[in-house]
Parts: structure tokens; C-alpha cells; sequence
């Protein structure tokens, strides 16, 4: 880190260490206890039909699951602690990739169920999500 104007070096080390002891503390317990993990989207929106990219790297397809109900997405992927092992001789000294289940929930109004795309390409899942006709609630009655 350059600072313009160093002030007090002391306080400089006790501010990182502070800052590193936060980043540790959140990095061990996880955001699972205070809800689901993240990640990041874009989303887009034509006039047919939705599109969501969301990067996902390091997952397989088969770690993945893309639900649609109602006017809800939800894209889910979990990833298995790769560190689970017997080995006493080896211990993790830091971890920063992270495990467990990541979620995300879309709301997309008349959103086409049976004509949803995806696929998975380095690392990044693409969805399209046709849009279906604008129903405005209105029924016509047959008359015999």
C-alpha cells in the first residue's frame, strides 16, 4: 500500500494487523453461518428473453443446479472441501478459495420454463431464458 502522506507508521502496522485479523476471523468461520454464500452476475434483458452470466469457476456442471418456479431462478453450486484429508503430516496453513454451497435467486417475470438454455464455459454459466407471451389476464369466452 503507497499512502501520500505516511503518518505514524506504528499505527499503520496496528490498523493491517487489526484489518488481517478481520479478514482471517470471516475466512475461517465462513459467510454460511450468516447465510448463503454468493457470486457474481450479470443480467441482461431483451425484449424476448432474459440472459444471466455467472461466474463460477473451478465447478463442474454436475455441481450445479439451475431450478425455475414460478418467477423465481435459482442457480445453486456446491464444492467439496478439498483439503478433507487423512494425512496428519499436513496441515492448511491458509485458506482463501471457498466451500460449500453458493446461491442465487433471480426474479424474472414471464419467464419460459420449458425453453431455458445454459451451459457451462470457462467458468463462466450462461442462461438464456425466453420470455413467454404477455398475458394480460384476459380470457375469451366461447359463446355456443
Amino acid at each position: 500500500m503507497f499512502d501520500l502522506i505516511p503518518f505514524n507508521r506504528k499505527s499503520d502496522v496496528f490498523f493491517n494487523n487489526m484489518m488481517k485479523s478481520f479478514n482471517d476471523l470471516f475466512d475461517s468461520v465462513g459467510m454460511a453461518e450468516f447465510g448463503t454464500k454468493s457470486f457474481r452476475a450479470d443480467i441482461r434483458e431483451t425484449e424476448d428473453a432474459y440472459y444471466i452470466d455467472a461466474e463460477l469457476p473451478g465447478f463442474n456442471k454436475e455441481d450445479i443446479r439451475i431450478e425455475l418456479k414460478d418467477h423465481d431462478l435459482t442457480i445453486s453450486a456446491k464444492r467439496n472441501d478439498m483439503f478433507e484429508t487423512k494425512d496428519d503430516d499436513q496441515k492448511v496453513i491458509r485458506r482463501e478459495r471457498h466451500y460449500g454451497e453458493f446461491v442465487r435467486r433471480f426474479y424474472l417475470e414471464r419467464a419460459d420454463a420449458e425453453q431455458v438454455k445454459a451451459k457451462l464455459e470457462n467458468g463462466v454459466l450462461q442462461i438464456e431464458i425466453p420470455k413467454r407471451a404477455q398475458d394480460d389476464g384476459t380470457k375469451r369466452i366461447r359463446i355456443d
